[in-house]
């Protein structure tokens, strides 16, 4: 009888197979990534594939310490690995534990295993970074002389400093024969005493920027005296120059930014400053002034002579007071005395005389106005406006008005 197996027995008979077979523990393949997911859970999924066929794979986050770039659908790269079966789904996958980018992989080994080297003898260690000058007068620049790198760099340069100097030495940049070349130009432009370097070039692949990788061009940078600009490519594109120089710009137009001051800008902040001190010095002036006119005024208020002009004219301001204050007193007195007087006019004897009446007295001078006063034979002294008359009573009649 026919024995029958249940899928899962299968499924466990086919990892074993897979497990037994010594190549499929490590082997590398290469192939075009495809359907790549990067999971939340740190792993990636992916597809291998060439002309020929797929197979999926899948580097867990534990192996991802062994991934020195971003992987993107469509890279040629080569997994190193152990091809096994997924035993709940039936299906085989392959295990990445190393993944290196296809040809330029190889390259990119180079670059690393340089890094890591010149990193530990110290090439890297920022005490042995030189100061770029705030202010380059002269600036040496390597590259080669056709290219758009050096025309960027010099349109820019000029641009921000138009008396700037620009020594060129032209390089090969790629190619046989490029390490050496830039390494001469390091050195000979070194040698000039300049202030300041800028080694670079356009963009380009991984093989076209190689000659930056070479470890004779690091130690040239290294060994230079004068502060040197990496500008290598574009802000992606890094190479061991850039780690080695005092200071790596992403792109050549950015290290003439970086190795050139903006002296059209300084100008411009030079005379925002002057303009800023001439006012504040018209406006320390006229605080002075307006200070000096009123110390003037005050030492006029309070000099000998201003204080006596000034008492002058107070006693003459006072004077005048008294001089007006007694006028309106006389002038009050004199009306009250006229007052008085026409009161006094009406009370006087004389007043009435000159109205036609007299005034009578008897001979020990006593004012008689009663006719029990007198006797018959008595001495009368009469008064009138223009003299006295002495008479004699004859008669006495009583009662008579």
């Amino acid at each position: 009888m026919e024995r029958i197996y249940s899928v899962g027995q299968v499924n466990t008979y086919i990892r074993t197979m897979f497990t037994q077979d010594f190549m499929l523990r490590r082997i590398s393949v290469s192939g075009e990534v495809s359907n790549l997911k990067y999971h939340t859970s740190g792993h990636i999924y992916f597809s291998l594939k060439d002309e020929s066929g797929v197979i999926s794979c899948v580097m867990f986050a534990g192996s991802r310490r062994g991934l020195s770039f971003l992987m993107k659908d469509g890279q040629k790269v080569v997994v190193t690995g152990s091809v096994e079966v997924y035993e709940r789904d039936g299906r085989y996958q392959l295990y990445a534990k190393k993944i290196s980018l296809e040809g330029a992989g190889a390259l990119y080994e180079r670059f690393l295993a340089l890094k890591e080297e010149l990193e530990e003898m110290g090439m890297f260690a920022p005490e042995y970074k030189q100061p770029v000058p705030a202010y380059a007068k002269t600036l040496g620049v390597v590259t080669a002389s056709t290219g758009a790198a050096v025309q960027d760099i010099r349109n820019i340069a000029l641009r921000r400093n138009p008396f700037l100097q620009i020594i060129l030495y032209p390089a090969q940049v790629q190619g046989a024969g490029a390490k050496e070349s830039i390494v001469r130009g390091i050195e000979t432009l070194d040698r000039m005493g300049l202030d300041v370097i800028i080694v670079g070039r356009g963009g380009g692949s991984i093989e076209d920027l190689w000659a930056f990788n070479e470890e004779e061009v690091a130690r040239a940078i290294f060994n230079c005296l004068t502060p040197v600009i990496s500008a290598v490519g574009h802000e992606t594109d890094v190479t061991i120059a850039d780690y080695v120089a005092d200071l790596r710009a992403p792109t050549p137009s950015a290290a003439a930014e970086l190795a050139v001051a903006d002296v059209r800008g300084l100008l411009e902040q030079l005379a925002v400053c002057e303009r800023r001190m001439e006012n504040a010095l018209t406006a320390k002036l006229d605080a002075a002034r307006k200070r000096a006119k009123n110390c003037r005024m005050r030492l006029a208020y309070l000099s000998p002579e201003s204080r006596i002009r000034e008492k002058r004219q107070l006693l003459a301001d006072t004077e005048h007071r008294m001089q007006e204050q007694m006028l309106n007193i006389v002038k009050e007195y004199r009306h009250r005395f006229l007052l008085l007087a026409e009161r006094m006019r009406g009370l006087s004897p004389l007043d009435k005389l000159s109205q036609g009446y007299s005034y009578i007295r008897d001979g020990e001078g006593r004012t008689l106005t009663s006719t029990q006063q007198v006797e018959r034979g008595s001495v009368l002294d009469i008064r009138v406006t223009d003299g006295r008359i002495l008479a004699r009573v004859e008669e006495i009649r009583k009662g008579e008005s």
